[in-house]
C-alpha cells in the first residue's frame, strides 16, 4: 500500500514538472489549439523523427473547435498549462493553409513551416532562458503575412536531460488562426518540414547545459524570418 502511494506521488511529481501549451490569448484550453497527446500526462516528444514532432496531436486529422482571428503585426500570447519549468529555447513556427483546406482540417505536412520567433539565452553565470518559469510567451505575428488561415506551432525544448541523443524534451502544440491586415509580402527563405527540421544530434538539441557550462548556444532549426 505504501509502495503504491509512493509510486503515485512520484508519477504526479513527474507530470507536474512537465507542461502543455493548450491555449492562445484569453481563450479556453483546446478551443483554438489542437488537443495534444500529452493533454493528461504532460509528457514530451523525444523522437525528432516522429510525426508527433509536428503538432503532437492526440487525434491526427481532428482539428480544434475554432479558428482565432488575429491581426498581422500583433503579438499573440501562447499559454502554458502550469509553467515552463524546464530550461531551454522557445520558438514559434507558422505555416499557411493551402487552398481547399482550412486551419481545422489541414495536417501541416510538407516543407511549409517557417520560424517567426526564437528566444536567446543569457550566458552570464550559466545558461538561462527568460521563458523558464513563465506561463505565457508572446508569438509575434508578422505584419507582412498574406491574409488567410495558418497553423501556428509552439515549441519549447527542455534541455535538462539533453546530454545524449534522445534526451531533449519537446513540448509542442499547434493553434489554428486566421490572419487579416497583412501586407502579403512575406517570402520565407528557410522553409522546413516536421519531421525533417531536426536531427537528434543537432548541437542545440544534444547538449549538456550543466558541465562544462556552455559559452554559446545555437538553436536548432532555421533562422527566424523577417519582413
Amino acid at each position: 500500500m505504501k509502495l503504491s502511494a509512493a509510486i503515485a506521488l512520484l508519477a504526479t511529481a513527474v507530470a507536474e514538472a512537465h507542461y502543455t501549451f493548450p491555449s492562445v490569448g484569453n481563450s479556453a484550453d483546446w478551443q483554438y489549439v489542437r488537443t495534444t497527446a500529452n493533454f493528461q500526462s504532460n509528457g514530451p516528444v523525444t523522437d525528432v523523427k516522429s510525426e508527433d514532432i509536428r503538432c503532437y496531436q492526440r487525434n491526427p486529422g481532428t482539428g480544434a473547435p475554432g479558428i482565432l482571428n488575429v491581426t498581422a503585426g500583433s503579438n499573440l500570447a501562447y499559454n502554458a498549462k502550469a509553467s515552463i519549468s524546464h530550461p531551454g529555447p522557445m520558438a514559434f513556427y507558422i505555416a499557411k493553409v493551402p487552398a481547399g483546406e482550412t486551419a481545422a482540417t489541414w495536417n501541416g505536412k510538407g516543407q511549409v513551416w517557417s520560424k517567426i520567433y526564437q528566444d536567446a539565452p543569457s550566458l552570464a553565470g550559466g545558461i538561462k532562458w527568460a521563458s523558464q518559469g513563465t506561463r505565457s510567451v508572446n508569438a509575434p505575428i508578422p505584419k507582412c503575412l498574406a491574409d488567410g488561415e495558418y497553423l501556428l506551432r509552439a515549441e519549447h525544448i527542455g534541455l535538462h536531460s539533453a546530454g545524449s541523443a534522445g534526451g531533449a524534451q519537446f513540448y509542442i502544440s499547434c493553434a489554428q488562426i486566421s490572419v487579416s491586415g497583412g501586407s502579403g509580402t512575406y517570402s520565407p527563405k528557410n522553409l522546413v518540414s516536421f519531421p525533417g527540421a531536426f536531427t537528434a544530434t543537432d548541437p542545440g538539441i544534444m547538449i549538456n547545459i550543466y558541465y562544462p557550462v556552455p559559452t554559446s548556444y545555437k538553436p536548432p532549426g532555421p533562422a527566424v524570418e523577417t519582413c
